[in-house]
């Protein structure tokens, strides 16, 4: 249903594209809706930043990450058995090949123009969360971001670059953890913070990271957080896609941590995830209503992704609480495939996770659709 549905989007909006970017004799100009995907987050959308961090805690640079990838089924980088949303996203877009890793080799020429990706797994909202991780921070991926922004005015001229840049399609996919990896086992941070002022906390950053003020106010609180770099929309972004948090407390890696031997969904921690997407609504609203120019969506993860976490079957999947391939049981690993460990399900697209915090691509697949009329707005 999922790849049906896609596959019939991607058609109309290629139909639309082409009608509307007619050279007057029938023949089409591009056929990619927008002309670059420029993505910042963590690692539910890096595509292989961290393989080039020699000091990142998480990679996905090894066997069985990738297994079901493109046509040589290596590891990229991507914390998937193939492919991520933003590369589903991109094929339904028109593109043919994938914005390249920042940092890495490809990043260059020509692969700049369809854009970049600049997320680190472990990166987070909150600096100090991918600090500890020495995976890229926010505030370093917008100064990576301008940078970039050089180098394609470099390539194809400040105007032409300037519109490449304003048609752009923008995603940040990021926070889990902030909570996960940071929030849920740092006493000094729990007791500075309750869960909602936590939550304003990293709506703040955000909305100071999306927004053209210096100062981020979060809607309904006397929070400020001060932003140190320009935001997206000084710096040119008009279509920004921002994914909400996912159901925390229905991740693998969630159960067997904080599930106390049950094995159903942490209610504690989906109601947080709830919090944060609540104040995120709010704050996506209102820098719509400030910016007449600004197309700014929310990507909902949480709906489809607790649906599938709760009734597999509903989707087709068999599996929603075991991951696919065999993960760890201390710290870090817990989250991620092990590799000191064999074992691989036969068919990972019965598994709604193939490791304890990651969809599968078929689950990917899944989430894409179901966030097909926030992408619909943005492009249209």
């Amino acid at each position: 249903m999922a790849r049906l549905s896609l596959t019939l989007l991607a058609v109309s909006l290629l139909i639309l594209s082409t009608a509307m970017d007619s050279d007057g004799q029938g023949g089409a100009v591009q056929a990619q809706i927008v002309p670059a995907v420029v993505s910042f987050g963590d690692s539910t959308i890096d595509v292989g930043n961290n393989n080039y961090l020699p000091g990142a805690v998480f990679k996905a640079d090894y066997v069985p990450y990738g297994v079901n990838f493109g046509k040589h089924h290596k590891p990229t980088g991507r914390f998937s058995d193939g492919k991520i949303v933003t590369d589903i996203t991109a094929e339904t877009l028109g593109f043919e090949s994938y914005a390249p890793p920042y940092l890495s080799p490809e990043a260059t020429g020509e692969n700049l123009l369809i854009g970049a990706n600049f997320a680190s797994a472990a990166s987070s909202y909150y600096d100090d969360t991918a600090a500890m991780y020495d995976a890229i921070t926010l505030t370093q991926q917008l100064k990576y971001y301008k940078e970039y922004q050089s180098k394609l005015a470099a390539l194809v001229g400040r105007k032409n670059a300037s519109a490449i840049l304003s048609d752009a399609l923008y995603i940040i996919s990021t926070g889990t953890g902030d909570f996960l990896q940071n929030y849920y086992h740092n006493a000094s941070l729990s007791r500075r913070y309750d869960v909602d002022s936590y939550c304003n906390l990293l709506v703040g950053i955000f909305s100071g990271f999306a927004n053209v003020s210096t100062y981020a106010t979060i809607p309904s609180t006397k929070i400020d957080i001060c932003s140190a770099t320009p935001a997206l929309y000084r710096l040119g972004a008009r279509r920004i896609g921002v994914t909400s948090m996912p159901p925390l407390g229905c991740l693998p890696a969630s159960i067997r941590l904080y599930g106390k031997g049950h094995n159903g969904c942490v209610a504690r921690l989906n109601g947080d995830a709830e919090t944060f997407n609540k104040k995120l609504n709010v704050t996506v609203e209102a820098l719509a209503k400030k910016h007449s120019d600004l197309k700014i969506a929310i990507f909902d993860i949480y709906t489809p992704l607790r649906d599938l976490s709760e009734s597999p079957a509903s989707g087709g999947f068999t599996e929603a609480r075991k991951t696919c391939c065999k993960t760890g049981t201390r710290k870090t690993r817990v989250y991620l495939c092990n590799p000191a460990m064999a074992g691989l399900c036969r068919n990972a697209s019965e598994f709604v996770y193939f490791d304890g915090v990651h969809p599968s691509e078929a689950a990917n697949l899944v989430i894409a659709e179901s966030t097909l009329s926030a992408g619909i707005s943005l492009v249209t």
